[in-house]
């Protein structure tokens, strides 16, 4: 049995802030009249699942649906509980990422959730980015690197920009932050183990 790290998501009760790891990830805020809306695509089921999960726990109502394409689709209710959170993500109607913001080890789990992917049999992982804000990379491996895991920004000009990060501390140290794979995971090597 591991030792449960302050850092780590398991430490912290549930929170709005969590859904920043959406946001870190492809995830899009839409505002209106005081209120917001956060949603994100994901490419498999158990992604969309388990972030429902975490939505919910953090006192949100939550919806799964299907975009356009026919990938799994996760939405918020459209409430004012997170319009502070949108107002920090944004930049007129452009995301961006807050000023000397530091993920949170439920943030990061929600970001690995969102976008995450082991590469190279789990020697490396990567936290995948939103290749339509690419304003947003830089600032997120600062962020990474305050929250003291330092990743090698990858891909910047094709559609699968992401953080790699690699080497048994930088990979122990995001395993101690995001907790144990979700249950509801269809492949254990998709999630960062040490």
């Amino acid at each position: 049995m591991s030792q449960l790290s302050f850092f780590s998501a398991e430490a912290m009760p549930p929170a709005v802030t969590d859904l920043c790891g959406l946001l870190a990830a492809t995830g899009q805020v839409v505002t209106s009249a005081g209120r917001a809306r956060i949603s994100i695509v994901v490419d498999a089921p158990w992604r969309a699942e388990a972030i429902a999960e975490l939505i919910a726990q953090a006192g949100l109502e939550v919806e799964i649906t299907r975009s356009d394409e026919g990938s799994p689709l996760v939405r918020t209710a459209s409430v004012v509980d997170l319009r502070p959170l949108a107002d920090q993500w944004t930049r007129g109607a452009v995301k961006a990422v807050p000023s000397g913001w530091v993920p949170s080890g439920r943030q990061l789990r929600v970001w690995a959730l969102a976008s995450g992917r082991s590469e190279a049999e789990g020697e490396r992982f990567v936290l995948g980015l939103d290749p339509h804000a690419p304003d947003t990379h830089a600032p997120l491996a600062q962020a990474l690197m305050r929250a003291g895991i330092a990743p090698t920004l990858i891909g910047t000009r094709g559609s699968g920009p992401g953080l790699r990060i690699s080497g048994r501390r930088r990979l122990g140290r995001l395993v101690e932050s995001i907790g144990e794979a979700p249950g509801n995971l269809d492949d254990r090597t998709g999630w960062p183990h040490v």
